[in-house]
């Protein structure tokens, strides 16, 4: 369990330098799986009927479509979401040093109109009951302090049948690539991490959360057990990485 005060902080530490860090150390990668990810979003958003409702005559429009981005940090995510043509997208996180990044990167990119942030925990939103049509979450539920909470919090403010993704990354089942996986994991990365952030803590915290998290059928079943429907996993690159949703 991720405790709180310190992922803030954290964050806040390595807001300047992390985008660059985190494409270098990911070699670019998390740039595709996020694509990805928002690809699915927006299907999902523009398919008049859903194949995952029961109830197909309820239409999903995309016109009007509100997305919650949680765990935004410096809104690559937020971003690319806007730019996939979603008008209202929110973006939350607990460090304003990433999120002050954030913000000037939207205002760069002129799409101050579609997006805005709010520093907020999953934890405890802030928002009305069904208030969102989706929701996405990427590399950040490992951080958080109580999954179960969040997922509880995020299946109130979606709408009914409202879809979340998570994007995360995941600890490879192949025994070889496992072998290879930790000696980047837990020697190249930390040491990589350290000489251009400046922060040793953020990049051995960051293997020992990804290591921490649940197995895939553990964390399916948690989303069950906190509402969602039609719940799956799908894994990415040799399973490096996880896309995990369902339904409200």
């Amino acid at each position: 369990m991720a405790e709180k005060n310190f992922v803030r902080s954290m964050f806040d530490n390595i807001a300047p330098t992390y985008d660059k860090l985190n494409h270098i150390l990911s070699l670019n990668i998390d740039k595709i799986w996020r694509r990805k990810a928002v690809k699915r979003i927006v299907k999902n958003l523009k398919t008049s009927k859903s194949e995952n409702l029961k109830n197909t005559s309820q239409i999903l429009r995309f016109s009007d479509s509100k997305v919650l981005d949680v765990a935004c940090g410096t809104a690559d995510s937020t971003i690319a979401l806007a730019k996939a043509g979603i008008p209202y997208v929110t973006g939350i996180d607990i460090s304003e040093g990433m999120l002050k990044v954030g913000e000037e990167k939207v205002k760069d990119l002129n799409l101050s109109s579609a997006i805005n942030f709010k520093v907020e925990e999953c934890e405890n939103l802030s928002f009305d009951d069904n208030t969102f049509d989706a929701a996405f979450i990427a590399f950040g539920i490992r951080n958080f302090e109580d999954k179960k909470k969040s997922l509880n919090e995020l299946r109130r403010v979606l709408k009914d049948n409202g879809h979340l993704l998570i994007l995360e990354l995941s600890v490879p089942q192949n025994k070889i690539l496992l072998s290879l996986y930790k000696l980047y994991f837990l020697n190249i990365l930390p040491f990589i991490g350290k000489k251009i952030s400046g922060d040793s803590k953020a990049y051995t915290y960051l293997p020992q959360s990804v290591m921490n998290f649940p197995k895939p059928k553990d964390f399916l079943q948690m989303m069950e057990e906190c509402g969602f429907k039609n719940v799956r996993q799908k894994a990415l690159t040799f399973g490096l990485c996880r896309i995990y949703e369902g339904y409200a």
